[in-house]
């Protein structure tokens, strides 16, 4: 008996995503949203639980699905009520999705945009804590809502990576802290001082920290900087340093030489402070393997630019061996911010290029370049100056 030649269906079957090895379909129904991915489900019989695998998952609102109801709410009640039931409904959701988990969860982000009270959240992390080794986990609130995070959430041993917004942390300093963490980042997060250097002295191998709007009183620079010794990248905001953090404190030196860090970001910097100017310039000296530095400037008038300019000039012996990169936001071109540019240029030897957002008007950007081209410099920089008017 003959037989059947495949059809040109089965023939092209043999080609499809369906031959690619199961870690590579994971990875790529990873780049899909989880209620997307459970969709593929219906493709046919050997696709319905692929989904189940994927290690990664991420939950929002955005994970339920959109209705055409379009009509304005009416009340603070109907408000409520709406609230309630995407509350409901998301929850209910996560729960389905975890109850058919069929490998495990290396990834977990929940980033709601609602105000609503998250409470069943805490059954969740502590589902997470005892059956999953969780590598990297996000918690993003809206800023007007702070979850109080669990104390089982440092059972999360395993966590590499951990993103917190918006987050009340007021356990007693007793936890034991993240053994594995190498990057962490606390944006809008209410914490004591002793559970943020008790927490950061826990993180043995912590390399990337991130601190911006964080509620934390009366920590000192000397306190913070002891508790990272092998920072790599750190990211910095005004509103953590100021009024919060104490600066009178530094004098001259840090507490320890930053020899890691190789990347440092400051948002919001009151460039006219010579308290935060200080800070700046002493973190420049302690950190003689820089690669990049990105400063964001907020506010620079005040009575401090003439004591700005002397800190610069008492730090002008400054050496950077390994910076190859400067970026400034919002640059008004005073005095001091172009001396604290000129200085870096003439003490960089390997600085490859200069990144200017600037806030001047056309014709100035142009006086301001030419006198940047004409100073001292230690190396071939390449300058930059972009318009940040018509942003």
């Amino acid at each position: 008996m003959k037989a059947k030649r495949p059809t040109k269906a089965q023939r092209l079957s043999s080609t499809t995503i369906s031959t690619l090895p199961q870690t590579i379909i994971e990875n790529i129904l990873c780049f899909l949203p989880i209620q997307e991915a459970a969709r593929t489900s219906i493709l046919s019989r050997e696709w319905r639980y692929k989904w189940t695998t994927i290690p990664k998952l991420e939950f929002g609102s955005s994970t339920l699905s959109k209705g055409k109801n379009k009509e304005k709410l009416s009340s603070d009640i109907a408000s409520a009520r709406k609230n309630m039931d995407e509350r409901c409904k998301l929850f209910n959701a996560i729960h389905q999705v975890l109850l058919m988990r069929q490998g495990p969860i290396h990834e977990f982000t929940f980033n709601p945009i609602g105000t609503y009270n998250c409470f069943e959240l805490d059954q969740i992390i502590l589902h997470l804590s005892r059956n999953h080794t969780v590598k990297k986990l996000t918690l993003a609130f809206g800023l007007m809502f702070l979850y109080k995070l669990p104390l089982c959430a440092f059972s999360l041993h395993h966590l590499r990576d951990l993103h917190l917004r918006s987050v009340v942390i007021d356990h007693q300093p007793i936890f034991s802290g993240f053994g594995s963490l190498r990057s962490l980042c606390l944006y809008n997060v209410k914490i004591s001082k002793k559970a943020l250097l008790h927490l950061l002295s826990n993180c043995p191998s912590l390399k990337r920290f991130s601190l911006e709007y964080i509620n934390s009183k009366d920590c000192t620079i000397n306190e913070l900087f002891e508790c990272l010794p092998v920072i790599e990248h750190l990211t910095f905001s005004r509103n953590f340093f100021y009024p919060r953090l104490v600066l009178d404190s530094i004098r001259g030196e840090l507490p320890i030489s930053l020899i890691h860090l190789k990347y440092f970001c400051y948002n919001k910097m009151d460039f006219a402070d010579h308290r935060l100017f200080t800070f700046l310039v002493v973190l420049i000296k302690c950190s003689p393997n820089l690669e990049k530095i990105v400063l964001e400037i907020d506010d620079c008038l005040g009575d401090d630019v003439e004591i700005c300019c002397g800190i610069l000039e008492k730090y002008s012996d400054v050496r950077l061996e390994h910076l190859q990169e400067l970026e400034i936001h919002y640059f008004s071109n005073l005095k001091h911010e172009m001396e604290f540019v000129k200085l870096i240029m003439a003490r960089s030897p390997k600085l490859k290029k200069v990144i200017i957002h600037s806030l001047v008007e056309k014709d100035e950007e142009s006086d301001m370049l030419k006198i940047l081209l004409q100073a001292p410099r230690a190396s071939l920089v390449e300058i930059v100056v972009r318009s940040m008017r018509n942003w």
